[in-house]
């Protein structure tokens, strides 16, 4: 598959936001708050996952960086 690929490009930017909308709830929310599905969940607990929330955002906009690094011109960097 082509990287280029609108789909990759469109999927990585729906991730990256997702991932970027966990951080936030990691931060705000105690893990005894979060919802069972998500990592982290710690029934009746009052700690914040700060670690994850910050793991979170880093990948999420590393895959918006790389949402947009994919938009840009294939050949803008083998210009002489």
């Amino acid at each position: 598959m082509n990287p280029r690929h609108p789909l990759v490009v469109w999927g990585a930017i729906a991730v990256g936001i997702v991932l970027m909308g966990l951080a936030v709830l990691y931060w705000i929310e105690p893990a005894g708050s979060l919802p069972a599905l998500i990592p982290g969940h710690e029934a009746g607990s009052s700690h914040h996952h700060v670690k994850h929330g910050i793991a979170a955002f880093f990948v999420g906009l590393a895959l918006l960086v790389f949402g947009w690094f994919q938009t840009g011109d294939k050949a803008a960097g083998s210009k002489h």
